[in-house]
């Protein structure tokens, strides 16, 4: 505990340096503060610092050094960051950094901002940038880099050594292990590993010493299929070619593993209904409390769908009030079982286990674990309210509710995720209010409905 309070406070008066440092615009003070702090503090540093003062902090620093903090942040800290600053010095920061961390970034703002800091660039960067953007998301083109050494085929070791030595200072910013060898047409025809290069004569040719036809990857490759062949290959990376071989650029596996963690982190937040990009507690207090709402204004509506057949059977729950204690658990436990389908539905879609046509396998499938669910659920409840209360007729009404409603939301809840991709609509973000909606309408109405037509045998 001692040493947790120590470590709070020296973060305290780090923040406090920080910020006295950007308040007296001392830039050096700013920078010996940043380098000597861990990479996890420098993240939670710049989150904690105030809006302005993170601004300030970006226009303060050489366009070299902020590019430098800036691929350290998480990419949507980033984007708040970038969205910030002006045009001009957002792209000054942006021209140094990675082609795939300015994409990343990019694709983290509004359209019309990217489209102003683009407008910024220089033509050859800004013609890349846009070129990788088009690239759709979860895709080996959106993940790519094209930050790679390349020769061709007949270019001779000493000649390649040569360019090495020439621009150590380039390449070694590339951490590169791989070099990629092309005809002259631009195809890829070959990798040539370092160590091929090291222990090769300056005499041979690279069409000699490389690997032939190495595993390439296209730019609409799924990220699921890029996880599979790091899986099976081992590989450090990938080329990625166009139709014709000719390599567009690297894809690594560090960069897979992490799409397929934000699509993840992503599917949840919807589902939790924070619409957007992720949410961030040093955001704009009116853009969390705008994103929220969207979500929460909708809910409203669906609740009060679902409170109009409680008001419909409002005499038989005045009947018997014992009823409207049943009412949220058959709610809530046929929920937690919906949910549970949804989850499987959304991770079969995202692996391709399924397709959005499988609707009879996913019915069957689904159906025959609610009844036997259901009845295990039903059975439970039921007993208890027949204990509590002594009639078994309300037993009885309470059980088969459950049961028909825990069958009822696992069928929904694996099939609402394949109608909505089969509509080409985001499963992560509505499937959850569906199945709420519909979960809670067909639970009040079969227990409302069954008290209804055994009244005399419940009164």
């Amino acid at each position: 505990m001692a040493q947790h309070n120590r470590s709070e406070e020296l973060f305290d008066k780090q923040l406090e340096s920080l910020s006295n440092a950007i308040e007296n615009q001392d830039s050096k003070a700013a920078i010996q503060l940043l380098e000597v702090v861990d990479l996890d503090r420098v993240i939670l540093l710049v989150d904690r610092l105030d809006t302005e003062f993170r601004k300030q902090l970006f226009e303060l620093l050489d366009p070299e050094r902020a590019a430098e903090l800036l691929a350290q942040v998480y990419d949507f800290q980033g984007g708040v960051i970038i969205e910030n600053l002006e045009p001009e010095k957002a792209a000054e920061i942006l021209t140094n950094l990675d082609s795939d961390d300015r994409v990343d970034l990019l694709n983290e703002l509004e359209a019309k901002d990217s489209t102003a800091i683009l407008e910024e660039l220089n033509d050859e960067i800004a013609d890349e940038t846009r070129r990788f953007m088009a690239y759709p998301e979860g895709t080996a083109g959106a993940l790519m880099y094209s930050e790679f050494v390349s020769f061709q085929e007949d270019m001779v070791v000493s000649d390649i050594l040569d360019d090495i030595q020439n621009n150590q200072g380039r390449y070694s910013e590339f951490g590169i292990q791989y070099a990629y060898i092309l005809d002259t047409a631009k195809r890829l025809v070959g990798v040539l590993p370092v160590r091929n290069l090291l222990f090769a004569k300056r005499t041979q040719l690279a069409q000699e010493i490389m690997i032939r036809e190495p595993i390439t990857v296209e730019v609409t490759t799924q990220t699921n299929e890029l996880e599979n062949l790091f899986e099976e290959f081992h590989f450090l990376a990938f080329p990625v070619v166009d139709s014709k071989q000719r390599l567009l650029g690297i894809v690594d596996r560090e960069a897979s593993a992490e799409a397929v963690q934000e699509a993840a982190t992503e599917d949840l937040l919807k589902v939790q209904g924070l619409m957007g990009r992720e949410e961030l507690r040093s955001m704009p207090l009116h853009l969390r409390s705008r994103r929220r709402l969207s979500w929460l204004s909708i809910n409203i509506v669906l609740n009060l769908i679902s409170a109009s057949v409680i008001a419909f059977h409002q005499d038989t729950l005045e009947a018997v009030i014992a009823l409207a204690v049943f009412l949220p658990i058959i709610s809530d436990m046929s929920g937690c079982s919906g949910n549970q389908a949804v989850a499987v539905s959304m991770r079969e879609l995202s692996l391709d286990l399924i397709s959005p046509k499988e609707f009879r396998r996913v019915f069957f499938k689904e159906s025959v674990l609610g009844l036997i669910n259901g009845t295990f659920l039903g059975t439970l409840i039921g007993s208890i309210a027949w204990l509590w209360k002594g009639n078994p007729m309300l037993g009885l009404v309470v059980g088969a509710a459950l049961a028909l409603n825990t069958t009822v939301a696992v069928c929904v809840g694996g099939l609402v995720p394949l109608l909505l991709k089969a509509v080409k609509q985001d499963p992560a973000l509505a499937s959850g209010p569906i199945l709420t909606t519909i979960t809670d309408m067909c639970g009040f109405l079969l227990i409302l409905g069954l008290a209804s037509l055994t009244l005399p045998y419940l009164v």
